[in-house]
């Protein structure tokens, strides 16, 4: 992972912590535990594991979306306020 991109994804923290920590940490932990009750109860891990592919592909495809609004919000902002 690049640093341009780590420094993106701490910036969108900063800026709006409890949105980014539902849209990435929620799916992941929803997948894990998918995948633990899967294990513990002895059920095929197939559809587990979709599920949790699933989940992880949302949580990238959100996190990426909700950076774009944040980036598409400072470029108003910066914008905005040179008008």
């Amino acid at each position: 992972m690049s640093t341009r991109r780590i420094s993106s994804i701490v910036s969108l923290f900063r800026a709006d912590p409890a949105t980014s920590s539902l849209l990435l940490f929620a799916p992941l932990t929803l997948a894990a535990g998918q995948l633990l009750n899967s294990y513990v109860n002895g059920v095929s891990p197939v559809v587990s594991l979709a599920f949790a592919v699933t989940m992880v592909a949302f949580a990238v495809a959100a996190t990426g979306h909700h950076a774009a609004e944040q980036h598409l919000r400072t470029l108003e902002s910066e914008f905005g306020s040179a008008n």
